[in-house]
């Protein structure tokens, strides 16, 4: 009894200075304490015992699909395309991804030369990346050779047309009334025209320009090796990226004294390299004040965090957001709240997850800081991050660039166990997608199940553990069928991948 009460007394403890750390950590300005806001489920969380359930790590078995993007006896290319097309896209990483790809279509669809994607700066992360410091350029070109013709600029005559151009006046080049998911007849019937007629076409905007729907197979199965096989991150980010992984699947790292200096780390990851490798989980975890203000739900911050998004939502968009007019219940009942860290240390230690677990925190920037992450770190001790695992000089080269953060993020992310994501979104549908390709353990959450559980504040960590348990368990990686006008990048078969 003596020893129960003692850790009773360490559980309530760690919750004072997490208040305490809560109240000192966040942003001045706003003048928010975070506090936890399931006391009793972290309580048992930090209880849980140590010892994870075998099956937990176990990868996925043959579920009869397979990667399937072999266009068969396609006919040669012609031999003049009918003009160059160029697009802009925004957006953040994966979105402008989503967008490399459908230009890749539009292009064949079209008969068409493209120009490298030119990459917009985005107003939210401040990244002026172009294509090519994010991906392997020659790579793209090599692998999509026989599909499209590819040239990284135009040629002299055509040098005019440029970004800048098209931001001063109306120009008779450009295409920019392009329906959110036009048809492939859309775009011969609009675009074929301009191309005829001055051999170049800059379609702007360009996200989500094109149909999911009604194409044909030669151009899905396209898409999808552009996403999954054209598109590989430059070498930097690749080396980068391999050196995390190997460090998350050495035990013997976390034990190495002198954290600071990861530069010299090969002597231990040599010693290990006849051991079994370790496995780790990846927990992409966007909780940014963009998003949290977007949701207009509740994050236990009181009024001052109230106020401070209400003031942020009016001046982002006029407080001009859906979700605004319904209650905070309301929210999460219906699986439209983002999941906060603490929630997210709570779900992972209910699926079996226990503090031993090597955790990867894939996120930007969280919304409140360390002290909203501190809950999730307490549960999960040896979870790391990039600053933790990498040197300042291995990150310099990354270093305020969102769009490279986020290539790291997502590489290591396809190189993980398991994959977990704390709200939908781009990554999150770009992540899911990519490793249903390949077969990979991929937990999506049951967003609204998991927000009426929380809104069950006398709910016992047995029941939250069983409800959570039969709730996923068909959200583990199975595969899930593309329905119209679902995204053929988040849900790749059946038209990239053939049931065997």
């Amino acid at each position: 009894m003596m020893n129960l009460y003692a850790k009773d007394r360490m559980i309530l403890l760690f919750v004072v200075v997490l208040i305490c750390n809560a109240s000192t950590s966040s942003s001045a300005s706003d003048a928010i304490t975070i506090k936890p806001r399931h006391l009793s489920l972290l309580k048992s969380a930090l209880q849980r015992p140590s010892g994870e359930q075998s099956e937990l790590w176990r990868p996925m078995t043959d579920q009869g699909w397979s990667p399937c993007l072999d266009l068969g006896n396609s006919p040669s290319l012609p031999e003049k395309t009918e003009g160059y097309i160029q697009v802009f896209l925004d957006g953040g990483l994966n979105q402008q991804r989503m967008g490399i790809c459908d230009a890749v279509a539009v292009a064949k669809i079209l008969n068409a030369t493209l120009v490298i994607p030119y990459l917009e700066v985005n107003p939210v992360w401040q990244d002026s990346s172009s294509f090519v410091d994010i991906f392997d350029v020659d790579h793209f070109i090599n692998t999509l050779k026989d599909d499209i013709r590819i040239v990284r600029e135009l040629p002299e005559e055509l040098s005019w047309s440029t970004r800048e151009y098209y931001g001063t006046a109306i120009r008779e080049t450009r295409v920019k009334t392009a329906p959110v998911h036009a048809s492939a007849k859309w775009y011969r019937e609009n675009v074929s025209p301009v191309l005829q007629s001055f051999g170049i076409a800059a379609i702007s905007p360009f996200s989500h320009r094109l149909s999911f729907d009604h194409l044909p197979a030669e151009i899905q199965r396209l898409r999808c090796k552009v996403n999954f096989q054209a598109l590989r991150f430059v070498p930097h980010i690749t080396s980068l990226g391999d050196a995390l992984v190997s460090r998350l699947r050495n035990p013997l790292w976390r034990s190495r004294k002198d954290r600071k200096n990861v530069d010299h780390l090969g002597d231990i990851t040599n010693s290990h390299s006849r051991q079994e490798p370790g496995k780790f989980a990846v927990l992409h975890l966007r909780f940014d004040k963009d998003m949290a203000a977007h949701s207009a739900c509740d994050f236990g911050g009181g009024k001052a965090e109230k106020l401070a998004l209400a003031k942020y939502r009016q001046m982002i968009w006029q407080g001009r957001v859906l979700n605004s007019q319904f209650t905070d219940e309301e929210l999460r009942s219906q699986g439209r709240c983002p999941l906060t860290p603490e929630e997210m240390g709570l779900l992972l230690a209910a699926f079996g997850f226990d503090n031993n677990t090597r955790l990867y925190l894939a996120s930007h920037k969280v919304y409140g800081g360390e002290a909203r992450i501190s809950a999730l770190r307490q549960v999960f001790p040896r979870m790391e991050d990039k600053r933790s695992l990498a040197s300042s000089a291995e990150r310099a080269r990354i270093k305020g660039k969102a769009s490279l953060l986020a290539a790291l993020d997502y590489y290591v992310s396809m190189h993980s166990d398991i994959f977990i994501s704390a709200s939908p979104g781009n990554m999150h549908n770009a992540l899911v997608g990519h490793r249903t390709f390949e077969n990979l353990k991929t937990i999506r959450p049951n967003m609204a199940l998991i927000g009426q559980l929380f809104l069950n504040k006398s709910i016992t960590w047995v029941d939250f553990q069983q409800a959570l348990g039969e709730g996923h368990v068909n959200r583990q990686g199975q595969i899930r069928l593309r329905k119209p006008k679902q995204s053929i990048y988040t849900y790749p078969a059946p038209d990239c991948m053939c049931h065997v």
